[in-house]
Protein backbone atom coordinates (compact mmCIF):
# COMPACT_ATOMS: atom_id res chain seq x y z
CA UNK A 1 0.00 0.00 0.00
CA UNK A 2 1.03 3.62 -0.19
CA UNK A 3 1.04 6.52 2.20
CA UNK A 4 -0.98 9.50 1.49
CA UNK A 5 2.21 11.12 3.79
CA UNK A 6 4.21 9.91 1.15
CA UNK A 7 2.57 11.39 -2.24
CA UNK A 8 4.69 13.78 -4.02
CA UNK A 9 3.72 17.91 -3.50
CA UNK A 10 1.91 18.99 -6.44
CA UNK A 11 1.19 15.41 -7.72
CA UNK A 12 -2.23 15.82 -9.73
CA UNK A 13 -3.73 12.72 -7.71
CA UNK A 14 -4.59 14.47 -4.41
CA UNK A 15 -6.88 12.44 -2.65
CA UNK A 16 -10.38 14.55 -2.59
CA UNK A 17 -12.79 12.84 0.06
CA UNK A 18 -16.44 14.43 0.07
CA UNK A 19 -18.93 13.86 2.97
CA UNK A 20 -22.53 14.93 2.64
CA UNK A 21 -25.10 14.61 6.18
CA UNK A 22 -27.94 16.40 7.34
CA UNK A 23 -27.59 18.52 10.88
CA UNK A 24 -25.83 16.73 13.69
CA UNK A 25 -24.71 13.75 11.78
CA UNK A 26 -21.02 14.41 12.95
CA UNK A 27 -19.49 16.10 9.59
CA UNK A 28 -17.42 18.12 10.84
CA UNK A 29 -15.92 16.20 13.60
CA UNK A 30 -15.69 13.03 11.33
CA UNK A 31 -14.10 15.03 8.60
CA UNK A 32 -11.33 16.94 10.77
CA UNK A 33 -9.89 13.64 12.00
CA UNK A 34 -9.93 12.05 8.91
CA UNK A 35 -7.90 14.56 7.55
CA UNK A 36 -5.78 14.89 10.42
CA UNK A 37 -4.96 11.28 9.89
CA UNK A 38 -3.88 11.67 6.68
CA UNK A 39 -2.38 15.25 6.81
CA UNK A 40 -4.80 16.83 4.36
CA UNK A 41 -6.61 19.97 4.55
CA UNK A 42 -10.07 20.47 5.35
CA UNK A 43 -13.02 22.63 4.39
CA UNK A 44 -16.17 23.34 6.20
CA UNK A 45 -18.59 23.97 3.60
CA UNK A 46 -21.05 24.85 5.82
CA UNK A 47 -19.21 27.42 7.55
CA UNK A 48 -19.07 29.35 4.24
CA UNK A 49 -22.81 29.73 4.35
CA UNK A 50 -22.87 31.06 7.89
CA UNK A 51 -20.35 33.21 7.16
CA UNK A 52 -22.27 34.58 4.23
CA UNK A 53 -25.42 35.14 6.90
CA UNK A 54 -23.26 37.05 9.24
CA UNK A 55 -22.01 38.86 6.56
CA UNK A 56 -25.30 40.38 4.81
CA UNK A 57 -26.48 40.70 8.20
CA UNK A 58 -23.52 42.91 9.15
CA UNK A 59 -24.04 44.73 6.23
CA UNK A 60 -27.36 44.97 6.59
CA UNK A 61 -29.15 43.21 3.69
CA UNK A 62 -32.45 42.07 3.79
CA UNK A 63 -32.30 38.29 3.45
CA UNK A 64 -36.03 38.67 1.88
CA UNK A 65 -34.18 40.58 -1.03
CA UNK A 66 -32.41 37.77 -3.11
CA UNK A 67 -30.57 39.69 -5.64
CA UNK A 68 -29.28 41.47 -3.52
CA UNK A 69 -28.34 38.82 -0.52
CA UNK A 70 -26.53 37.00 -4.12
CA UNK A 71 -24.48 40.18 -4.99
CA UNK A 72 -23.25 41.21 -1.56
CA UNK A 73 -22.23 36.94 -1.36
CA UNK A 74 -20.73 37.32 -4.57
CA UNK A 75 -18.41 40.31 -3.45
CA UNK A 76 -17.33 39.00 0.61
CA UNK A 77 -13.84 38.88 1.45
CA UNK A 78 -13.98 36.26 2.92
CA UNK A 79 -10.81 33.39 3.79
CA UNK A 80 -11.38 30.02 5.19
CA UNK A 81 -8.67 28.30 7.00
CA UNK A 82 -8.04 24.81 5.99
CA UNK A 83 -5.98 23.38 8.80
CA UNK A 84 -8.28 20.49 10.09
CA UNK A 85 -6.40 21.06 13.77
CA UNK A 86 -7.53 25.08 13.91
CA UNK A 87 -10.17 25.93 11.32
CA UNK A 88 -10.97 29.63 10.89
CA UNK A 89 -12.91 31.56 8.81
CA UNK A 90 -12.20 35.57 8.52
CA UNK A 91 -14.67 37.90 6.75
CA UNK A 92 -13.39 41.44 5.61
CA UNK A 93 -9.90 40.39 8.36
CA UNK A 94 -12.56 39.66 11.03
CA UNK A 95 -12.51 36.49 12.44
CA UNK A 96 -16.22 35.20 13.00
CA UNK A 97 -15.68 31.80 13.70
CA UNK A 98 -17.49 32.42 16.70
CA UNK A 99 -20.30 34.65 15.55
CA UNK A 100 -21.16 32.24 12.73
CA UNK A 101 -22.23 29.73 15.21
CA UNK A 102 -24.83 31.83 17.04
CA UNK A 103 -28.20 31.47 17.26
CA UNK A 104 -29.37 34.38 14.93
CA UNK A 105 -27.15 33.18 12.43
CA UNK A 106 -28.42 29.72 12.86
CA UNK A 107 -31.57 30.61 12.45
CA UNK A 108 -31.60 32.91 9.52
CA UNK A 109 -28.79 30.65 7.52
CA UNK A 110 -31.08 28.74 5.29
CA UNK A 111 -32.32 31.31 3.82
CA UNK A 112 -29.10 32.64 2.30
CA UNK A 113 -27.83 28.80 1.70
CA UNK A 114 -31.44 27.99 -0.28
CA UNK A 115 -30.65 30.92 -2.42
CA UNK A 116 -30.01 29.59 -5.61
CA UNK A 117 -27.10 32.08 -7.24
CA UNK A 118 -25.22 32.21 -3.54
CA UNK A 119 -25.06 28.30 -4.04
CA UNK A 120 -23.49 28.85 -7.84
CA UNK A 121 -21.22 31.38 -5.88
CA UNK A 122 -19.76 29.12 -3.07
CA UNK A 123 -19.84 25.80 -5.22
CA UNK A 124 -17.19 27.98 -7.24
CA UNK A 125 -15.03 28.91 -4.48
CA UNK A 126 -15.81 25.77 -3.14
CA UNK A 127 -14.14 23.87 -6.41
CA UNK A 128 -11.22 26.14 -6.63
CA UNK A 129 -9.93 24.99 -3.08
CA UNK A 130 -10.57 21.41 -4.41
CA UNK A 131 -8.33 22.16 -7.72
CA UNK A 132 -5.81 24.07 -4.98
CA UNK A 133 -5.47 21.07 -2.93
CA UNK A 134 -5.22 18.72 -5.65
CA UNK A 135 -2.06 20.02 -6.72
CA UNK A 136 -0.33 22.21 -3.48
CA UNK A 137 -2.32 24.56 -1.05
CA UNK A 138 -2.28 23.84 2.45
CA UNK A 139 -1.43 19.86 2.24
CA UNK A 140 1.17 20.24 -0.66
CA UNK A 141 -0.77 18.28 -2.96
CA UNK A 142 -1.87 15.84 -0.22
CA UNK A 143 -5.54 16.45 -1.00
CA UNK A 144 -8.79 17.70 1.15
CA UNK A 145 -11.43 16.56 2.47
CA UNK A 146 -14.27 18.69 1.85
CA UNK A 147 -17.86 18.22 4.09
CA UNK A 148 -21.45 19.72 3.71
CA UNK A 149 -24.54 19.05 1.99
CA UNK A 150 -24.00 18.65 -1.96
CA UNK A 151 -20.00 17.85 -1.80
CA UNK A 152 -20.61 14.37 -3.45
CA UNK A 153 -23.10 15.10 -5.97
CA UNK A 154 -22.31 18.59 -6.88
CA UNK A 155 -19.03 20.61 -5.16
CA UNK A 156 -17.01 17.38 -6.47
CA UNK A 157 -18.72 14.17 -7.58
CA UNK A 158 -15.65 12.98 -8.68
CA UNK A 159 -14.04 12.58 -5.43
CA UNK A 160 -12.08 9.44 -5.35
CA UNK A 161 -14.10 8.61 -1.85
CA UNK A 162 -17.76 9.85 -1.44
CA UNK A 163 -19.73 9.54 2.34
CA UNK A 164 -23.28 10.02 2.59
CA UNK A 165 -22.80 9.83 7.00
CA UNK A 166 -26.51 9.29 8.85
CA UNK A 167 -27.69 8.98 12.09
CA UNK A 168 -30.98 8.97 13.79
CA UNK A 169 -32.82 12.25 14.65
CA UNK A 170 -32.82 11.18 18.02
CA UNK A 171 -29.13 10.94 17.82
CA UNK A 172 -28.22 13.89 16.30
CA UNK A 173 -31.07 16.06 17.95
CA UNK A 174 -28.97 15.22 21.19
CA UNK A 175 -25.50 15.70 19.64
CA UNK A 176 -26.81 19.18 18.68
CA UNK A 177 -28.42 20.03 21.92
CA UNK A 178 -24.71 19.03 23.34
CA UNK A 179 -22.54 21.15 21.23
CA UNK A 180 -24.96 23.76 21.66
CA UNK A 181 -26.17 23.41 24.88
CA UNK A 182 -23.29 21.17 27.03
CA UNK A 183 -25.93 18.64 27.49
CA UNK A 184 -29.02 16.80 26.02
CA UNK A 185 -31.26 17.44 28.66
CA UNK A 186 -34.92 17.23 26.99
CA UNK A 187 -34.74 20.71 27.66
CA UNK A 188 -31.84 21.51 25.89
CA UNK A 189 -32.86 18.45 22.82
CA UNK A 190 -36.49 20.68 22.95
CA UNK A 191 -34.53 24.17 22.34
CA UNK A 192 -32.79 22.65 19.68
CA UNK A 193 -35.46 20.32 17.78
CA UNK A 194 -36.59 23.81 15.38
CA UNK A 195 -32.77 24.56 14.49
CA UNK A 196 -31.76 21.07 13.42
CA UNK A 197 -35.35 20.19 11.76
CA UNK A 198 -36.08 22.77 9.94
CA UNK A 199 -32.59 23.61 8.80
CA UNK A 200 -32.96 20.20 7.11
CA UNK A 201 -36.37 21.09 5.48
CA UNK A 202 -35.18 24.11 4.56
CA UNK A 203 -32.26 23.23 2.84
CA UNK A 204 -33.25 19.63 1.21
CA UNK A 205 -35.86 21.84 -0.89
CA UNK A 206 -32.32 22.73 -3.08
CA UNK A 207 -30.48 19.79 -1.91
CA UNK A 208 -30.65 16.27 -1.46
CA UNK A 209 -28.58 15.17 1.66
CA UNK A 210 -30.92 12.51 2.75
CA UNK A 211 -30.54 9.81 0.46
CA UNK A 212 -26.78 8.46 -1.14
CA UNK A 213 -26.19 9.43 -4.92
CA UNK A 214 -25.49 6.13 -6.71
CA UNK A 215 -21.73 4.84 -5.86
CA UNK A 216 -21.86 7.05 -2.53
CA UNK A 217 -21.09 4.93 0.49
CA UNK A 218 -23.55 5.25 3.64
CA UNK A 219 -22.05 5.41 6.82
CA UNK A 220 -24.87 5.37 10.14
CA UNK A 221 -23.44 6.71 13.00
CA UNK A 222 -26.03 6.53 15.45
CA UNK A 223 -24.72 3.85 17.89
CA UNK A 224 -20.92 4.96 17.17
CA UNK A 225 -18.69 7.24 18.74
CA UNK A 226 -16.84 9.96 17.46
CA UNK A 227 -13.25 7.35 16.97
CA UNK A 228 -15.50 4.70 15.47
CA UNK A 229 -16.75 7.12 12.88
CA UNK A 230 -13.27 8.01 11.79
CA UNK A 231 -12.53 4.50 11.48
CA UNK A 232 -15.40 3.72 9.54
CA UNK A 233 -14.86 6.76 6.97
CA UNK A 234 -10.91 5.87 7.16
CA UNK A 235 -11.94 2.07 5.91
CA UNK A 236 -13.46 3.71 3.25
CA UNK A 237 -10.96 6.01 1.91
CA UNK A 238 -8.36 2.51 2.76
CA UNK A 239 -10.89 0.50 0.07
CA UNK A 240 -11.26 2.88 -2.22
CA UNK A 241 -7.54 3.94 -2.93
CA UNK A 242 -5.19 1.23 -1.04
CA UNK A 243 -3.64 3.95 1.09
CA UNK A 244 -2.68 2.65 4.68
CA UNK A 245 -4.11 4.31 7.40
CA UNK A 246 -1.68 5.89 10.14
CA UNK A 247 -1.65 4.06 13.14
CA UNK A 248 -2.28 6.51 15.43
CA UNK A 249 -5.10 7.76 13.27
CA UNK A 250 -8.43 8.75 14.91
CA UNK A 251 -10.67 11.17 16.26
CA UNK A 252 -9.82 15.22 15.85
CA UNK A 253 -7.63 16.76 18.32
CA UNK A 254 -9.94 18.90 19.86
CA UNK A 255 -12.23 19.08 22.81
CA UNK A 256 -14.90 16.46 22.22
CA UNK A 257 -18.49 16.56 22.55
CA UNK A 258 -18.35 12.47 23.24
CA UNK A 259 -20.34 11.67 19.73
CA UNK A 260 -19.56 12.61 16.32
Amino acid sequence: MNSVANMQPSSPDGLVVAIDGPSGSGKSSVARGVAQAFGLAYLDTGAMYRAATWWCREQGVNLDDGPRVAAVVAAMPLVVGLDPSAPSVHVSGVDVGGAIRRSEVSAAVSQVATNLDVRAGLVARQQAVVAAERVGGFSDGRGVVVEGRDITTVVVPDAQVRVLLTASPAARLARRATEVHGNASAQAVAATRDQVLRRDADDSTVVEFHQAAPGVATVDSTDLDLDQTVAAVLGLVVEATGLDVPTEAGGPDVPPAGQP
